[in-house]
């Protein structure tokens, strides 16, 4: 998706960037792990096939991606390395030595998958379904709380730009429609529920062994479809469109629990030059 494509956003907890070429090198490494792979129900890549990837995420209008990092400008390494860091780096190009950083500071990604699904409701039509991915990959960095801050200010994020998101998504479906139909006889376009630019829901699956993730997303209103894992030995859980709002209220308002963990806390927007 090409709407963050350009847009940076950070906490005082974490940074979330656009996925770029440059971060497929050590995401590559990530996914060489067989616990990785077991966990996000994923196959080996090659280090083409994971770049051609990256490619897909940046392109396709029904995929949203951010790499999550350390906040590297205030905490990611020490006065003595930073300062070892910058003299071994003096002369490069200051984009590639913040694109260095950025690297060190790499520790997961977070995405949402956007489709449709039949309104089961009784209006009739479609509706707008958003499926979120986390992952955190090195253990270091696990029951830290960057994957609570980084799901949320990427719901923030949702919450922000969600008419533009969807409006994405539905020109690309529009067009794909389109080029179909110049082909030969197809189906019609999928009708939409009234509300164009609102999920539906959001949903996530989570293996039933993940107890650490199942109790991250139930604490953040998350619920069950069903108490019985799926085929697959997933479990699907959604928080509605109104909890989500609700979500992000809850964890903007003068929480103290929520301030000493720094959910939100310092949320903003730049930009962001990638490749």
């Amino acid at each position: 998706m090409r709407i963050n494509e350009h847009t940076c956003v950070s906490t005082t907890k974490v940074v979330l960037v656009p996925y770029s070429t440059h971060h497929v090198p050590k995401y590559h490494g990530w996914m060489k792990d067989p616990d990785i792979q077991e966990a996000t129900a994923s196959e080996p890549l090659t280090l083409e096939e994971e770049y051609a990837m990256q490619r897909s995420w940046r392109d396709d209008a029904d995929k949203l991606t951010f790499i999550i990092c350390r906040p590297h400008h205030r905490d990611g390494v020490g006065r003595r390395e930073q300062q070892s860091h910058a003299q071994a780096e003096e002369g490069k190009d200051p984009l590639d030595r913040q694109y260095r950083c950025e690297i060190d500071a790499m520790i997961g990604d977070v995405n949402l998958f956007i489709s449709t699904a039949d309104d089961d409701s009784g209006h009739g039509g479609e509706i707008l379904v958003g499926e979120l991915e986390l992952m955190i990959a090195e253990a270091a960095h696990q029951r830290q709380g960057y994957g609570r801050a980084a799901l949320l200010a990427f719901l923030k994020y949702i919450v922000h730009y969600e008419s533009e998101i969807l409006a994405e998504f539905q020109q690309a479906a529009g067009d794909n429609h389109d080029a179909q139909h110049h082909r030969g006889p197809v189906a019609a376009a999928p009708t939409l529920d009234s509300d164009r630019h609102r999920f539906d829901h959001l949903s996530v699956k989570i293996g039933r062994t993940n107890s650490r993730s199942m109790a991250l997303f139930e604490s953040l209103a998350f619920r069950k479809t069903s108490e019985a894992p799926s085929y697959f030995g997933e479990y699907e859980l959604r928080l509605s469109r109104a909890g989500l709002g609700d979500l992000i209220v809850h964890v903007e308002a003068d929480d103290p629990a929520a301030a000493r963990r720094g959910l939100l806390t310092g949320y903003c927007e730049a930009g962001y030059a990638c490749c």
